[in-house]
């Protein structure tokens, strides 16, 4: 996906918290609405276009959708980053 894409997918608080959560392992979608107060259609709103952005995978197991974390996407940014910042 394209820098612009993950970038805007970034720049949303709630989308940030999710990767922090996904972090630490693999969480359901379940298991990622009870951190927050928002509706669980809007938590899903947030992890397809974390999805849409390369940052998360899913893996659907029986009823279940686990998502987890994309490092590779992060790992081109945070290159880009210290590219940016003229680090070597």
């Amino acid at each position: 996906m394209g820098m612009q894409q993950t970038l805007r997918a970034l720049a949303d608080p709630v989308r940030r918290e999710i990767l922090n959560m996904l972090k630490k392992g693999r969480m359901s979608a379940g298991e990622i609405t009870e951190h927050f107060s928002i509706t669980g259609a809007a938590v899903s709103r947030h992890l397809s276009v974390l999805k849409e952005a390369d940052l998360i995978t899913d893996c659907r197991e029986g009823k279940f959708i686990f998502y987890e974390l994309n490092a590779s996407v992060l790992e081109e940014i945070m290159l880009w980053l210290s590219e940016l910042k003229g680090e070597d």
